[in-house]
């Protein structure tokens, strides 16, 4: 049985391509890159080698000969590969840079950066119904990665990048997380080992790349956690030891879309830039809810709460209101602005309940959900595969899209500029320093 390639990787000068044998293991190898008239062209048309093998209909082991230029491809092929590039050049969006999307979910930071002539060469994110979302979502898009711990320990194996973008998991740093972890004697922060040191695999990807530029999101929580400390450590690596320019703000939904939703944004430059991420003039006003509610016989009964979910929560509520807590539900109608959505509302919906005159209050549906995070909005539709436990899940652990569009159209100039000097990145190691781990070098 022949080997089966299952990716293909551009990096630099060289091509890695990972393919299972005919026991099934996972093998990697390297093969040299040209810079022939091939390569020039995929890069000015934004395409990897997987998208360009799907354009020009051609299987990956052609591809991999035409990069390397063991093989010339056929005028037909050039061709097709000049017209992908023009058209590149002159779209509404013209590609202008690279980046990658770690910690990716269903997409949010890449719409808003894809939007301004970004084009994603590289996409890590572990969930397999996540996953779902986001090819069917993307479907230009190269393969998937998972684990993003594999691709930290092997920087090499992610293609070249101008700008890093990534929501790094935040239930370690968020309320709701660090009072479950708590409640159960769990660690949490950077000794949550599943999920806080992710962090440190991030900086070892900026380290070894050496981006222009980097986009963080996170919970506002992330920098009063455990006493400021842990922010610290993050500003530490980044500015100190990874030598960026880094600025943050917290920004909060509500002048986009009808929800309040806090998150904090850590933006930084390789180089020095003029770019003022806390001097950003913010919209005035915003939307309310019944801006992205579905008429009312438009959905289904479903979501509307069984009586015993309804006494139960009323029940909760009171019990807590007699203690002066302010637990439980929250009652919203169409002149609202809603509670942050969470990653739990599948299991009662109890945060962002919507009012129904006569009847028990319902749910969002999940196509209210994906209006409420910006996924869904004017001309954009946002296909949802997945069930709606999952799909609950995932627009609760989202990034509000309008936010990052409206960050990203104030970067643009600023990764353009960047970009335009042509500043070699730094050739000394970039060290990076982990609670969890002993001292990490990479070369920059």
């Amino acid at each position: 049985m022949p080997e089966q390639i299952e990716n293909i990787l551009t990096t630099g000068n060289h091509t890695v391509i990972v393919a299972k044998n005919d026991t099934g293991m996972v093998q990697m190898r390297r093969t040299t890159v040209r810079q022939n008239e091939f390569n020039r062209l995929c890069e000015q048309a934004g395409l990897t080698q997987q998208e360009a093998a799907a354009l020009v209909l051609k299987s990956d082991r052609t591809i991999d000969r035409y990069a390397n230029g063991t093989s010339t491809p056929t005028p037909l092929v050039m061709r097709v590969l000049k017209d992908a590039a023009r058209s590149a050049a002159s779209g509404p969006h013209p590609v202008s840079f690279r980046f990658i999307d770690l910690f990716a979910g269903i997409g949010g930071l890449r719409i808003g950066f894809q939007a301004i002539g970004g084009h994603c060469v590289f996409t890590s994110e572990w969930d397999a119904d996540a996953q779902k979302t986001y090819a069917i979502n993307f479907r230009d898009n190269h393969p998937l990665a998972g684990d993003i711990r594999e691709y930290a320990e092997q920087p090499e194996l992610i293609p070249e990048h101008d700008l890093l973008v990534a929501g790094f998991p935040c239930q370690p740093f968020s309320i709701a997380g660090v009072s479950k972890k708590n409640a159960l004697g769990r660690p949490h922060g950077f000794l949550c080992d599943t999920q806080g040191t992710l962090f440190f695999d991030t900086a070892q990807i900026i380290a070894h790349h050496r981006p222009a530029a980097f986009v963080l999101e996170n919970v506002k929580n992330l920098e009063s956690h455990d006493k400021g400390q842990t922010f610290a450590t993050i500003m530490n690596v980044l500015r100190n030891e990874l030598g960026y320019h880094v600025q943050t703000r917290v920004i909060s939904s509500e002048h986009w879309v009808p929800q309040r939703r806090e998150r904090i944004f850590i933006v930084g430059f390789r180089e020095p830039t003029d770019f003022d991420l806390k001097g950003l003039e913010l919209p005035t006003g915003g939307p309310k809810l019944g801006s992205i509610l579905q008429p009312h016989d438009e959905v289904e009964p479903k979501y509307t709460l069984t009586e015993r979910l309804w006494e139960y929560l009323q029940a909760y509520k009171a019990k807590h209101t007699a203690k002066g807590n302010g637990f439980g539900f929250s009652l919203f109608g169409p002149n609202d602005v809603a509670r942050t959505l969470s990653a739990r509302y599948y299991k009662d919906g109890s945060e962002v309940l919507i009012d129904q005159p006569g009847k028990r209050p319902r749910r969002l549906t999940p196509l209210e959900c994906a209006r409420l995070m910006g996924f869904d909005r004017g001309d954009r539709r946002w296909k949802i595969p997945v069930s709606d436990t999952q799909a609950y899940r995932q627009f609760g652990n989202a990034v509000v899209v309008p936010v990052v569009e409206f960050l990203a159209e104030a970067m643009k100039p600023h990764i353009e500029a960047a970009l335009a000097k042509q500043v070699a990145p730094q050739s000394a190691p970039a060290i990076v320093t982990r609670p969890d781990r002993e001292r990490m070098v990479a070369h920059g």
